[in-house]
C-alpha cells in the first residue's frame, strides 16, 4: 500500500459516487468501487482530506456523497 495506490482507489470511489448521482451507503459504495474494506477506508480518508465528500448518518450505515 502506498500513496499511488490510495490515489487510484480514491479515483474509483469518486467515480462510483459521481456515477450514482446521489449518496451511497459505505457498503454499497465499496461494492460499486469494487474495493476491499481497507482500500475504501484509505480512499475515503484521501477524499475527505481534500474536502470532496459529505458524510451523513444513515439508519444502519454512513452515507457518503460528493460535495
Amino acid at each position: 500500500m502506498n500513496a499511488e495506490n490510495i490515489g487510484t482507489w480514491a479515483g474509483l470511489v469518486w467515480n462510483a459516487l459521481n456515477d450514482s448521482k446521489k449518496g451511497l451507503a459505505t457498503k454499497d459504495l465499496r461494492k460499486a468501487a469494487k474495493l476491499k474494506v481497507n482500500e475504501m477506508h484509505c480512499a475515503l480518508g484521501w477524499l475527505a482530506k481534500e474536502g470532496k465528500l459529505n458524510f451523513a448518518e444513515g439508519k444502519d450505515d454512513i452515507i457518503v456523497s460528493l460535495r
